[in-house]
Parts: structure tokens; C-alpha cells; sequence
């Protein structure tokens, strides 16, 4: 008698393999970055889908003001989620202020993102007073609550998308130092770091090559959760009237031109784009909670 086949090995999963397949293993997770995915394309391509440029004051007319949802326009077609008080077609408007609201939030990330990591990379490594002095801003820094500093600042710069971009970057960089910091101090113990000193090689190389690269899954988590921070604040700040102009209206902004017509019955002109805000932050946060058991595996659950 023949001996049975055994059956073929299975070939080990790539560690991005890994992720992936345990991130789709959640219907939560994957309905959050399947959401997110369909807000980003709305975001994208906002000037090819969208039935009003509300940025263009030639297309505007305020004969058009704060029509419910489903109203004809004069020139035919119809807003289907209504207009505001300065006659911007609702649905254009909740397009054009999400490619705000992710533009700013994915810009202020990525910028605070590289400082946070070269200043904690730079604190765990080399210790001792250069540690301490950039371990010590960090704290004071995180001792003042978030809005508090974006409100001085933008007094300070002024309004504009740059100036709301700096304000943010300027309040996340030091959660990812701290976050590096924390992770590199962990592996800064292990054999690898101590055989690569041996190997004399240069303070960059250890750093670059193989210090960071085992830092990162804890910072991507983070870096995912201040995507929604920064959209959340950049949206507190202009329904404030301290972010964008009026003349390009984020989430925020759309929400702060329909909170005095709440009590009149027009809630179109707020609710909407709370909702949509609404949905922007809960997809992202529901991406990184995913995430954060995916790329810890003590936290699996």
C-alpha cells in the first residue's frame, strides 16, 4: 500500500499578509474603512460630482437661501439636501468642506508626525540632557488642553488653511514624540541594537534601519486617531469663527452658518454636515481601534 500525500506546507504569511487578514477578520473595521474609503473618494472628487462650485460667488444667489431639501433650482435641477443662508447647494458644500477637513487633518499629521518622530527617535537614543529637555517641553506641552493652544495660535497667525495647518501641527507633534520615545526605549534593550553597535555602524544607520522600523506599528495607531483629532479640532475651531474663511467653508463652518436656524425649523443647514463630519471621524477611529489589536497582538482579542 502506497503511503498517503501529505498534505503541502503552507507557506508563512508576510507580516503585511498577517494584518490584513486579521483586520478583514473584523465586519466593524472593515464597514469603517469601507466608509471611509467612500468619503475619501467623495472628498477627491468633489469638483467632478459635485452640482455647484459653493467657493465660486458667480454661481451663488441668495434668491436661493435656506431651500429645504429636494427644492428645484431656478436653472433647473434640484438641492437635494437643501441650501444654506448664502444660497450654496448643501450637498457641493459637504463635498468641498471633506476635502478640507481630510486635507487638513492628513497634512497636520504628516508634518507633526516627522518632528514628533525625529525628536522622540532623537530623546531615546542618545538620553540623557537631550532627552530630558525635549522629554520635559513635551510634558509641558500636553499639560495644556488641545483647543486652548489652537485658540492662541490661530489669535496669533491669523486665519487661512496654513495657519489652521500649523496651529494642529504644533499641538500633535508631541504625542508622537512621546509615543516614539516610549517604543524606542523598549527596543533600544534588545540584542539587535547592542550587535549593531559592535558593528560600529553610524548613530543614522541604527536609527533609520533598525530602530524605527520596529517603532512604527504603535505610531501608526496614533498617527490614525490625530487624523480624526485634527478634523475634529479644525472643524471646533471654524465653527468657532477662528478657522477658514467664510469664503471656504469647512464642516465646521457649514455647521456654525445653520446653528442660528435650528430653533426656526431649518436643521438642514447644520444637520447634514454634522452627520457627515459625524461619519468622517467614526470611520477613522474605527479603522485605528482595529489597528491598535491588529499591530499589538496582547491586545487581540
Amino acid at each position: 500500500m502506497s503511503a498517503p500525500i501529505a498534505p503541502a506546507a503552507r507557506a508563512p504569511q508576510t507580516p503585511l499578509a498577517r494584518v490584513a487578514s486579521d483586520f478583514v477578520a473584523n465586519p466593524v473595521a472593515v464597514f469603517g474603512a469601507a466608509l471611509f474609503l467612500f468619503i475619501l473618494l467623495l472628498a477627491v472628487f468633489a469638483p467632478l460630482i459635485s452640482p455647484q462650485n459653493p467657493y465660486d460667488l458667480a454661481q451663488l444667489d441668495v434668491m436661493d437661501s435656506r431651500l429645504e431639501p429636494g427644492s428645484k433650482a431656478p436653472g433647473g435641477g434640484t438641492f437635494w439636501l437643501g441650501t444654506d443662508d448664502q444660497g450654496r447647494d448643501m450637498l457641493s458644500a459637504i463635498f468641498y468642506g471633506l476635502r478640507i477637513s481630510l486635507g487638513v487633518g492628513a497634512a497636520s499629521t504628516l508634518f507633526a508626525l516627522c518632528i514628533g518622530l525625529t525628536l522622540g527617535l532623537t530623546a531615546a537614543y542618545f538620553g540623557g540632557r537631550v532627552e530630558t529637555l525635549i522629554m520635559r517641553i513635551v510634558d509641558i506641552q500636553l499639560s495644556f488642553p488641545a483647543i486652548l493652544i489652537a485658540l492662541i495660535l490661530i489669535a496669533v497667525l491669523g486665519q487661512g488653511i496654513g495657519k489652521v495647518i500649523a496651529a494642529l501641527v504644533t499641538i500633535q507633534w508631541a504625542y508622537y514624540a512621546r509615543t516614539v520615545r516610549s517604543a524606542a526605549m523598549v527596543e533600544k534593550r534588545r540584542e539587535y541594537i547592542e550587535a549593531a553597535r559592535c558593528l560600529a555602524l553610524s548613530p543614522a544607520r541604527i536609527v533609520f534601519r533598525h530602530l524605527l522600523p520596529n517603532c512604527l506599528p504603535p505610531l501608526i495607531v496614533v498617527a490614525t486617531v490625530q487624523v480624526a483629532a485634527a478634523i475634529a479640532l479644525e472643524a471646533t475651531l471654524s465653527f468657532l469663527g477662528l478657522g477658514l474663511p467664510i469664503t471656504e467653508p469647512s464642516l465646521g463652518l457649514l455647521i456654525a452658518n445653520g446653528y442660528q436656524y435650528l430653533l426656526s425649523g431649518k436643521y438642514w443647514i447644520s444637520f447634514f454636515p454634522g452627520i457627515a463630519l459625524l461619519c468622517t471621524i467614526v470611520s477613522i477611529n474605527l479603522v485605528a481601534d482595529q489597528l491598535r489589536d491588529v499591530l499589538n497582538p496582547r491586545l487581540s482579542r
